[in-house]
């Protein structure tokens, strides 16, 4: 059985930093892509950034490139999203979520059959 935890999210002023940790049990990395999806109150879930550590691939999305980064350690079975610079707009419920079998479709969250219960991140200006 897969589980994904979250955990590292909190409240910090703008242009701080964060690191949100996904712990993946019951996983194996090669399935498929690993990905950072958030909410914010009101609006859809957007994708933040994929990995695929297979191919040590990575995605991000206009907002979250140079800003965010997505990494993974193997032997600790943890994929990890650092936050820099953060702005309000950040603010959201983080989740992490893993792909059932390969699909290239990495920013949509349909194609994620795994999901984490998700981390708040706040961010105040």
């Amino acid at each position: 059985r897969v589980r994904l935890v979250e955990s590292g999210g909190g409240s910090v002023q703008a242009g701080g930093s964060l690191r949100l940790s996904c712990v993946a049990s019951g996983y194996t990395y090669s399935d498929g892509y690993m990905a950072w999806f958030r909410q914010a109150p009101g609006k859809e879930r957007e994708a933040v950034a994929a990995i695929y550590s297979s191919a040590t691939i990575t995605h991000y999305k206009d907002f979250a490139k140079g800003r965010f980064t997505i990494s993974q350690d193997s032997a600790k079975n943890t994929v990890y999203l650092q936050m820099n610079s953060l702005i309000p707009e950040d603010t959201a419920m983080y989740y992490c979520a893993a792909q059932q079998s390969y699909d290239d479709r990495f920013f949509v969250p349909r194609v994620y059959g795994y999901w984490g219960q998700g981390t708040q991140v706040t961010v105040s200006s």
